[in-house]
Order: C-alpha cells, then sequence, then structure tokens
C-alpha cells in the first residue's frame, strides 16, 4: 500500500504505508480520511511481528489482547499475506495509542530515552481505577474500548481522570 487518503485535499500530502510502519506518530497526527485508507489498505501480516518486537511483548499477548485468531494471523504472517481490514483496524489501533503516547511526552518533556512502544505495552496490562480496576489491554478489542482507553490517556496528560 504506497498511497492513501490525503491529509488536506485530494493528491496532496498523503499519508503513506512505510510512514506508518517506521513511525506511530505519523499514523496518530494524520487526519481520520488518512487513517481510514490505511485500514482499507490492510495492513501487511508481517507488521504484527514488527510491532510485538517493538513493544518487546509476545504476539499471543497481541493476539490475546486484540481478540485476534492466532492461527489465521500466524498464517497471514507466513504466507505475507494482509491482514483483514478489522484485524488491521486493531493492528493499528495500538500503533494510534503507541502514537497518542509518543505524542504526550513530545509536548511534555523531554522525550530522550522514552521508549513509547515499551511503555505503552506496559500501561496496557496495569489496572487503572478509571476502568473499574480493568486494564487498558482488556478493551482494545472494541471501537468503544479503543476510545475509551484513547481517552484515558489524553485525561492522564492533562491530569483530569478519576
Amino acid at each position: 500500500m504506497s498511497d492513501s487518503g490525503s491529509r488536506n485535499s485530494p493528491g496532496k500530502d498523503r499519508l503513506r504505508w512505510n510512514e506508518v510502519r517506521d513511525s506511530a506518530g505519523a499514523y496518530y497526527r494524520a487526519n481520520p480520511l488518512d487513517r481510514i485508507a490505511i485500514i482499507r489498505g490492510r495492513v501487511p501480516a508481517t507488521y504484527v511481528l514488527a510491532l510485538t518486537e517493538s513493544m518487546q511483548i509476545p504476539k499471543e499477548r497481541l493476539y490475546g489482547t486484540l481478540n485476534l485468531a492466532r492461527a489465521t494471523v500466524d498464517r497471514k504472517i507466513q504466507k505475507r499475506q494482509r491482514l483483514s481490514q478489522e484485524e488491521s483496524e486493531r493492528i493499528l489501533a495500538v500503533v494510534r495509542l503507541i502514537g497518542q503516547v509518543d505524542s504526550m511526552v513530545q509536548e511534555s518533556g523531554d522525550p530522550h530515552g522514552f521508549d513509547a512502544p515499551r511503555w505503552t505495552a506496559e500501561w496496557l496490562q496495569r489496572p487503572h481505577p478509571a476502568l473499574g480496576g480493568r486494564t487498558p489491554g482488556e478493551l482494545l478489542d472494541t471501537a468503544d474500548g479503543r476510545s475509551l482507553v484513547a481517552d484515558l490517556l489524553a485525561q492522564q496528560q492533562s491530569g483530569a481522570y478519576a
């Protein structure tokens, strides 16, 4: 997938898959039409390996968190196929969270040495009072849960969460 929807107007400043692959921040900062185009274009299944490596977690943990069928995703990785649109959306939701964390750190202070993928992986596994003691990772398998988790991160930056 080389090109996707436009950022400002058709044909200008298109977000490319390699930008998403290389930078969670690019995906986070992209406008919704760009993100939709990337999701619809479907993510290469091998990206799961790169994501879990950057987060320093086993792929099985990511599969469980996102409610992805292990055998299906592993087969797609082996055959170098693309994930389905739904699988892509779930994977890219994690990428967007990493980009959000990275952006928050960039805005709030000295990002030197901060590992956004690793921090995000750990944060997703910690129970949170605002989620009734659930972990943020428990909610990533649904669209509403992903939205709630992203909102919680934003509230933490502002200090507004309960």
